[in-house]
């Protein structure tokens, strides 16, 4: 008897979820059509796996007026590459009020794939000011992930090309670089923001 009653609590669960959606598709302007297809599983599927893999946002003020070494300053970070510099990277001004993503991969990523993965998402890769913005005001995060900005390239004198990113080393808080044409194993999160 207890798997009946379980079974109707579900039905009833089901349906009561199908309304709501519904009406929600209803209110954004969808219609019928839009819930036809054999793929439309596939793309709710999809749609809550990207969000898992997605970390909640994180507002953040970033003060373009700052020199790129009072920007690092702000950070007190315990080390800093010293390749990171205005000489390397220039500050473009941008908007001063943002909300950076974490996006993680559950697998290891290339910057070309995670970059492709970032647009398909509606997203751009965060940029070194945004990432010392970030780091300045959520400076706990970096100890538990490594956080990369695909938006900042330096081209070294060897011709690599580096980007910045926070992360964590004998409990120290870390800027440094990393190779653009590496690979980002499934630790990194990407700074990201909506475009």
């Amino acid at each position: 008897m207890a798997t009946r009653v379980s079974s109707d609590l579900s039905l009833t669960l089901v349906a009561s979820f199908l309304a709501r959606l519904a009406e929600k598709a209803e209110a954004r302007g969808l219609s019928d059509e839009d819930f036809r297809g054999d793929d439309l599983a596939d793309k709710i599927v999809d749609l809550l796996a990207d969000g898992r893999k997605t970390v909640n946002g994180h507002p953040v003020a970033v003060d373009y007026r700052q020199s790129l070494r009072a920007m690092i300053a702000a950070g007190r970070y315990d080390w800093a590459n010293s390749d990171i510099t205005e000489k390397h990277f220039s500050v473009k001004p941008g908007p001063a009020e943002i909300v950076i993503e974490l996006v993680h991969f559950d697998h290891v990523m290339s910057s070309d794939g995670a970059l492709s993965e970032l647009d398909r998402k509606g997203l751009r890769p965060a940029t070194l000011p945004e990432l010392l913005a970030f780091g300045a005001k959520y400076k706990e995060r970096q100890r538990e992930f490594p956080i990369v900005a695909l938006g900042s390239v330096w081209r070294s004198w060897s011709d690599d090309r580096l980007v910045p990113y926070l992360s964590s080393c004998a409990g120290g808080r870390d800027l440094g670089l990393g190779w653009l044409a590496g690979r980002w194993v499934e630790r990194y999160r990407f700074a990201a923001v909506r475009k």
